[in-house]
């Protein structure tokens, strides 16, 4: 039995050595084959120098190191690909994810969970991002064309039959968390408390957030461009009946034909303001065709260490 430990890395000079050395030390106890993938993400602090030593040290410790920074969605989901083990866990380097669930996620593959996820049951982050992050993803399972859940990182162990499938799908740009939903496993739920991030600063920004939520939409839901049809029926024919009672208005009260210029005025903007929004909105769908069409590698490696 191997198992395979996946974690992507962006300036986490902090973190990244007492990460390896507890992860090493948790399966050198349970005595189990491992190997340790760290994908990064072309840090430009002392991240690599690190790994690189470390990695020289201990060969079960293999480093793809990425020519730029490919972004929190592409870069974890090659390193999953590349994964030979039996099972493979992903994890954050941020100690957000509790090492401590490892054993845990090992222990329900071994009785035959092929999908074990870590679910936040509380989180000691800033209380805003969360309740934030948990209404959007309460939006988006309503939404969605399929099940999704809610408060997961995607942190958690995976089969090697789950990998095999995944590699055989063709995603530049993967909601991960989405997609092995589609594939029709079953998972396992383990609920954990979220502590705060110890050492460094968190990655993830109003950009990111958005990033993935949207990229939540556009892969697992055509139900917006359902509503944007019936949104334009609807204010076309409440635009009819409010033009045509205010005429009606004027004629009687004002005994003219002139409407006036304000109400066609306030009418413009509001409707080009929404004409904006699906404009935007029907061009996150576009993109994701685009990105399909160009058939990009999901990173370009600089450099691998310690793979055969």
């Amino acid at each position: 039995m191997k198992i395979s430990i996946v974690t992507p890395t962006y300036n986490e000079q902090e973190n990244i050595e007492l990460l390896y050395n507890e992860i090493r030390n948790i399966f050198l106890k349970q005595k189990i084959n491992y190997e340790h993938i760290v994908i990064d993400n072309n840090s430009n602090d002392n991240t690599q120098s690190i790994l690189k030593k470390l990695a020289y040290e201990d060969k079960n410790l293999k480093l793809i190191l990425n020519f730029n920074n490919y972004g929190h969605i592409k870069s974890p989901f090659h390193g999953i690909l590349q994964a030979d083990g039996d099972a493979v866990i992903l994890i954050a380097s941020d100690f957000q994810d509790p090492l401590n669930l490892i054993p845990v996620f090992i222990n329900k593959w071994r009785l035959g969970s092929k999908i074990v996820l870590a679910q936040k049951k509380k989180s000691e982050e800033n209380i805003l991002i969360y309740f934030i992050r948990k209404f959007f993803y309460r939006i988006l399972r309503k939404i969605s064309d399929n099940f999704l859940l809610e408060n997961t990182t995607g942190a958690g162990i995976f089969d090697k039959s789950v990998i095999e499938k995944l590699k055989k799908i063709k995603d530049p740009y993967p909601y991960f968390r989405g997609l092995i939903l589609e594939l029709g496993f079953p998972i396992e739920l383990i609920e954990f408390t979220q502590p705060k991030r110890q050492f460094g600063k968190t990655k993830n920004n109003f950009y990111t957030m958005y990033d993935i939520g949207m990229l939540g939409v556009v892969k697992h839901s055509r139900k917006p461009l359902r509503f944007l049809i019936f949104l334009g029926l609807l204010l076309s024919f409440l635009s009819f009946v409010i033009g045509f009672f205010y005429l009606i208005y004027k004629i009687i009260f004002w005994n003219t034909f002139n409407a006036g210029v304000a109400p066609m005025v306030i009418g413009f903007f509001f409707i080009s303001s929404i004409q904006i929004v699906l404009l935007g909105l029907v061009g996150e769908y576009v993109s994701i065709i685009l990105l399909h069409q160009r058939d990009m590698p999901l990173v370009h490696e600089k450099e691998r260490i310690n793979f055969d």
